[in-house]
């Protein structure tokens, strides 16, 4: 008897299938598109907001929900959390509990998909934290060692601590922000950042 083998549906046909009627109802989505100021491709995360916690709706009859951008990642901060990025992103699944295989479009050093990848909460928060971050980290064993230390978060931690960095007002926001960086990732020049990271590469 010969065994036919079904061919895996290629990345545009994937698409359509089974990513397109998740990301209306993602909470959070995850954007990689181009920015003509940046190196491509850039990572965009960004969290779902209903009409009812929206504050720009006025006298609109019928609000809709928004996709608000949380933070984003590109060039070679970008390059050294990928396999972190991929990790993050391959556990979703779809309302039947399938695996969305999101990780195929960010598998390669020359990631040619544009578009939206829907993201549960636990994804969302991981990935925003980690985007906001990294921001103004030049050393990349210390962006790569907050990202591995983000992955390692529950959900709640990671829900809780994106709400200290951005839901306290601009001035808590920052102080928790850098806070969270010397937290996370140590301080520059700290030889101990490589031993930790090596660690957890592990």
């Amino acid at each position: 008897m010969t065994v036919v083998k079904k061919s895996k549906p290629d990345e545009k046909t994937h698409h359509t299938r089974f990513i397109e009627p998740e990301i209306s109802h993602a909470p959070w989505v995850l954007r990689i598109t181009e920015h003509k100021d940046k190196p491509v491709p850039v990572f965009v995360v960004k969290e779902r907001i209903h009409p009812d916690q929206r504050t720009d709706t006025g006298n609109m009859v019928a609000p809709r929900s928004i996709l608000r951008e949380i933070g984003l990642i590109y060039g070679p901060q970008q390059q050294r959390v990928l396999p972190v990025i991929r990790t993050i992103i391959g556990r979703i699944c779809n309302s039947q509990g399938i695996p969305l295989e999101l990780g195929q479009y960010v598998n390669s050093q020359r990631i040619t998909f544009r578009g939206n990848l829907p993201l549960d909460a636990e994804a969302g928060s991981k990935l925003a934290l980690i985007f906001k971050l990294q921001e103004r980290i030049l050393e990349l064993d210390r962006v790569e060692l907050i990202a591995r230390r983000v992955n390692r978060f529950t959900r709640e931690e990671a829900g809780y601590w994106l709400s200290r960095i951005t839901t306290y007002g601009d001035a808590a926001n920052r102080w928790a922000l850098a806070g969270m960086k010397v937290m996370l990732g140590g301080q520059p020049g700290d030889k101990a950042v490589g031993q930790m990271l090596e660690g957890l590469r592990g």
